[in-house]
């Protein structure tokens, strides 16, 4: 159906996207200084997942342009709008994106209404380290730029992010890592049926993944019968990957893809974790029950912190027993998605899923 003349248009963007479908609505138009032609200028309305939503979304903008565009607009509608732009002049978007699934919680909240507080519980609560809360920060600036310039926010709103603490103390990768022994390892292995959460530990340590990675992978991506997993959403390039599944963890994939969730690893409730829920409530419990944590007096802020193994580890600890098995480096920096360097080691980017399987199959 055709829209009429200056009610705006609507079209599905391509790609595997949550919201394709865009709303558009010419502002105005001017003359292209290289061209001498005339373009138009649009100003991006909203995207949403069908085209009725998008439909109604541009029919209410036509009502009040003002309030749609300035008042309403959410966080999510800013990083699409943004990244529209923006992801065509870089190469590696993977950090961006995911920085922007780690402000989760602001995705749905009205863009002029987000305040530092807001910010700096993304930080607080993101069991991020240093350089992905750099990252995250940077994301921010360029949105907030992008805000100022289409006058979504103001100049102010732009410098808040620049108080932004990324170094607080709790960040909980913000330490010395240190592998876990074989001893710890082995009082894992025992305490497995004891506790279904100790099974998400045994599974870090032997496939090494982040605990994002492993948090946020669904059931679609695994594909237990080949012995492989998909990471589909990481920090870095290299962490998009496939994930050999050794032998002694099937087990634990076998029932976690029993349990009623979309996502692999869920709470007893059947839902998603957050890191912060799994974190304070599954993973220091454990540590300090078998003796792997404490909690000590922080001589600066006079008050108990936690001291002990972080999820962190458990990729360290892969990495320890792939090495101490004599596998070649490269196939380790492949299996755990670290970066090759130089040319030798990029050759090995298609390393083929047998190669990596036997390589897990070891430790």
């Amino acid at each position: 159906m055709k829209l009429p003349n200056g009610f705006g248009s609507v079209y599905k963007l391509s790609g595997n996207r949550r919201n394709p479908y865009v709303a558009k609505k010419t502002k105005g138009w001017e003359i292209d200084p290289q061209t001498g032609k005339s373009k138009q200028l649009y100003i991006t309305v909203g995207y949403y997942p069908t085209r009725k939503e998008a439909l109604t979304a541009l029919a209410e903008y036509n009502k009040d342009p003002f309030d749609l565009h300035h008042t309403t607009i959410t966080f999510e509608e800013v990083y699409e709008n943004w990244s529209e732009i923006h992801y065509e002049k870089i190469k590696d978007t993977n950090g961006y994106k995911a920085a922007f699934n780690t402000s989760k919680p602001l995705w749905k909240m009205k863009f002029v209404d987000i305040k530092l507080d807001h910010l700096q519980g993304v930080v607080d609560n993101s069991g991020k380290n240093a350089p992905t809360l750099k990252t995250l920060k940077i994301l921010w600036g360029l949105m907030y730029d992008y805000a100022v310039i289409h006058e979504i926010v103001s100049q102010d709103k732009r410098d808040m992010v620049r108080y932004v603490d990324i170094g607080k103390a709790g960040n909980p990768n913000a330490y010395n890592r240190k592998p876990f022994s074989k001893k710890e390892i082995s009082i894992l292995w025992k305490c497995k049926d004891s506790n279904i959460y100790v099974t998400v530990i045994l599974i870090m340590i032997y496939s090494g993944v982040r605990i994002g990675e492993l948090l946020d992978l669904e059931k679609k991506d695994i594909h237990l019968d080949e012995r492989w997993f998909y990471v589909k959403e990481s920090k870095t390039e290299a962490g998009i990957r496939e994930v050999p599944i050794a032998e002694k963890i099937v087990p634990f994939f076998e029932y976690w893809m029993n349990r009623k969730c979309d996502h692999l690893i869920c709470t007893p409730d059947d839902e998603p974790f957050q890191y912060r829920n799994y974190y304070d409530s599954y993973w220091i419990p454990l540590m300090l029950e078998f003796g792997f944590g404490k909690f000590v007096i922080d001589e600066t802020k006079k008050e108990p912190v936690y001291d002990g193994h972080r999820p962190h580890d458990t990729r360290h600890t892969c990495i320890s027993l792939l090495t101490e098995k004599e596998v070649d480096e490269r196939f380790i920096k492949k299996i755990v998605g670290h970066k090759g360097q130089g040319v030798t080691e990029n050759v090995y980017t298609h390393i083929e899923l047998p190669t990596k399987l036997e390589a897990i199959n070891l430790i």
